[in-house]
């Protein structure tokens, strides 16, 4: 039977390892749109990544509302939702601040700053989304 996760549960479960998040954001029309992202999770903030030209950035200018669901597929099987509302920040030392921690977590501490530099230029943004609700299960097929 599912079990709720803790706080302490659902940080430590989407801050393991590299797992990736399938975020959601808000087409123009109300559709939704989804798409894989690196992140990490800071203080009571998510962090991430986008280009303020791909779908999601242009996504979150209009409508900051977010849904992001990080999962394990593997038995018994666990997943957390997060919706959120994002702050979009275009200053460069704090995109490339967060694009090297988020790369030290998904590519390694030694290609951290590579990732940085590649990901902290203009026209990339600093997505920080306050975090307003947690769903979070584990345990799901014991």
């Amino acid at each position: 039977m599912a079990q709720k996760m803790t706080d302490d549960a659902w940080r430590a479960f989407v801050s393991h390892g590299t797992r990736t998040g399938k975020l959601s954001t808000v087409r123009a029309d109300g559709s939704p749109h989804i798409a894989p992202i690196w992140f990490l999770l800071d203080g009571d903030h998510l962090v991430f990544n986008t280009g303020a030209a791909t779908v999601k950035g242009r996504n979150l200018a209009r409508d900051g509302r977010i849904a992001l669901c990080v999962d394990d597929d593997r038995p018994p099987f666990a997943f957390v939702v997060i919706q959120g509302r994002a702050k979009l920040i275009d200053d460069l030392a704090q995109v490339r601040d967060a694009a090297t921690r988020i790369a030290a977590r998904y590519m390694g501490a030694e290609r951290a700053e590579e990732f940085g530099a590649r990901n902290g230029v203009p026209g990339e943004l600093l997505v920080r989304v306050t975090i307003d609700k947690v769903l979070a299960r584990s345990g799901i097929a014991d």
